[in-house]
C-alpha cells in the first residue's frame, strides 16, 4: 500500500468516530438513568438568554402557565399548578433538570407537565403534532441553561 493511502485511513476513521458523537440526539433515542439525562441533547452549550425567552413564550415552553418564577415578574399570569422555580438550580442537578424537561413522567409519575422532547407523549393530541416534539433539542438545552441561573428564592 502506498504511504499516502495509509495516511488517509486514520483520518477517515477519526472522521467517522467524530461524526458518531456529533449532532443532536433524536427524541426517541434519549437515554435516561433514574429520570436523569446526563448527555447533552445537542453537544452545544445552552443559551440562557434564549432559554428565558422560550420559558416565557406562551407558544413554546409556556412554563409560566404552571410555575411561578420571580425572575420573570414582568410577565403576567404565573401558574400555581407546579412548584415555584425560584432556586430550582439549587434543588436539582443539571442531568435531573434535563430529564424533567425531556420527559417529566420519568421523575414525577402522573405529572401533567408535558414532555417537551418526546414524539409521543399525549401532550399534543392533535394530528398535526404527531411525531413532533414541543421543543427542539437546542431549545431544551437553552431552557436548561436558563434554569441553571435560578439559584435563589425570591419574593414576587
Amino acid at each position: 500500500m502506498k504511504p499516502y493511502k495509509l495516511a488517509l485511513i486514520p483520518a477517515s476513521l477519526l472522521a467517522m468516530t467524530s461524526f458518531a458523537f456529533a449532532g443532536e440526539i433524536k427524541a426517541d433515542d434519549v437515554v435516561f438513568a433514574e429520570g436523569a439525562v446526563t448527555a447533552s441533547l445537542t453537544g452545544v452549550a445552552g443559551d440562557a438568554a434564549n432559554g428565558r425567552k422560550v420559558f416565557a413564550n406562551r407558544k413554546q415552553g409556556n412554563c409560566l402557565a404552571c410555575h411561578v418564577n420571580t425572575d420573570l415578574s414582568e410577565q403576567p399570569f404565573h401558574g400555581e399548578v407546579g412548584p415555584p422555580l425560584d432556586g430550582v438550580a439549587g434543588r436539582w442537578e443539571e442531568a435531573q433538570l434535563r430529564g424533567i424537561l425531556v420527559n417529566s413522567k420519568n421523575t414525577f409519575e402522573g405529572s401533567i407537565m408535558p414532555s417537551f422532547y418526546r414524539t409521543t407523549n399525549g401532550a399534543r393530541p392533535l394530528k398535526k403534532f404527531d411525531g413532533k416534539t414541543i421543543l427542539s433539542a437546542q431549545q431544551v438545552e437553552d431552557v436548561l441553561a436558563y434554569l441553571k441561573t435560578l439559584q435563589e428564592w425570591r419574593v414576587l
